[in-house]
């Protein structure tokens, strides 16, 4: 089984000629955690993807993985290193002449020596582990955009990656297409125990699935920490776009100015209360990730009151109070 290992990132700072994208970016992806990172438009959250991996070289500050720093070593040392990820591009990245088999056996043809028989043991197993069997032989033009995202999935899992960065794995799924790979995700990483970091828009991706969830705003990560911690957070940013409310620094075009800001403050805009903490999605198998905690720990190790109607599931289920006999009984 796959383990993950801690990805410890430090000082991080990436520009193109004179445009910042962003400075300063210090944050750690705990081993076999699922991990978040949200954005508006425009902050750089493909272009963190491609430094995290070593596709880009960061200006400045340390990518620290297994003792080694990815962002100042060299090419010998970068590509062993890149063998620990595995990457689900935002379109699949599929070979449009290749079969699904193919194009999931194409990383173990090119990066192993293995011999034909264990490439197909090794391909249908991530098949079967996507929920893709019986689809191998179709071309990615024959199957829909939800088969293509875990077909991209497999082939992300094909080389055991003890990193699986997700570029907006929602990006062109509809609502419960959605749902259902939320929840892969979450039994994947139940089962291989990899550490997950997820790009993405989705605000329900972001309330229930991850265990961290950072932010990028003004060319700096604004925080980056537990999941109750964020959705409890009063940082105007991190309210306004875990909410997806108008009032706040982001604006249309990326961020608001000072004068619309001062405005905004003129007229008293209230805020409105925080939205419940929705419970956290939990694995299919009906017990608790190796990264998961339970319900509520973080606000009552921190001291802080969930807002009213926290941690009540769509079937009226309290998580909080009911948290033990729920936990052998999730479907």
């Amino acid at each position: 089984m796959t383990v993950g290992v801690e990805v410890v990132v430090e000082g991080l700072t990436k520009s193109f000629g004179r445009q910042v994208i962003w400075e300063d970016v210090t944050l750690t992806l705990p081993a076999g955690g699922i991990s978040v990172l949200l954005g508006p438009s425009g902050t750089g959250k493909s272009v963190f993807l491609k430094t995290l991996v070593g596709l880009l070289r960061p200006d400045r500050g340390h990518i620290w993985i297994d003792g080694h720093d990815l962002a100042n070593c060299g090419e010998n040392k970068l590509y062993e290193l890149r063998r620990l990820f595995g990457v689900l591009f935002q379109d699949g990245a599929l070979f449009g002449s290749m079969n699904i088999y193919d194009n999931i056996a194409f990383p173990l043809r090119e990066h192993t020596k293995k011999n034909e028989s264990q490439i197909r043991q090794i391909v249908m197993e991530k098949i079967e582990l996507v929920g893709l069997n019986g689809a191998e032989g179709k071309l990615p033009g024959e199957i829909s955009g939800g088969m293509r995202k875990r077909a991209g999935l497999a082939r992300a899992l094909v080389l055991d990656p003890e990193i699986i960065l997700f570029d907006e794995p929602d990006s062109g799924l509809d609502p419960v297409r959605t749902a259902y790979l939320n929840q892969l995700i979450v039994d994947l990483n139940a089962e291989i125990e990899a550490t997950f970091l997820i790009v993405t828009h989705d605000i329900n991706t972001a309330r229930t699935v991850p265990d961290d969830i950072g932010l990028l705003f003004r060319r700096e990560l604004v925080m980056f920490g537990p999941r109750e911690m964020m959705l409890s957070s009063g940082e105007p940013v991190v309210r306004q776009f875990l909410n997806a409310r108008r009032h706040g620094p982001i604006g249309m075009s990326e961020e608001k100015d000072v004068s619309e800001l001062e405005a905004e403050a003129q007229q008293g805009h209230d805020p409105g209360a925080l939205p419940p903490i929705p419970p956290q999605l939990m694995p299919t198998a009906g017990r608790l990730r190796r990264s998961q905690q339970a319900p509520g720990t973080w606000l009552a190790a921190n001291g802080v009151v969930p807002p009213p109607g926290s941690f009540v599931d769509e079937r009226g289920r309290d998580w909080l109070r009911e948290y033990p006999r729920l936990l052998g009984s999730v479907r």
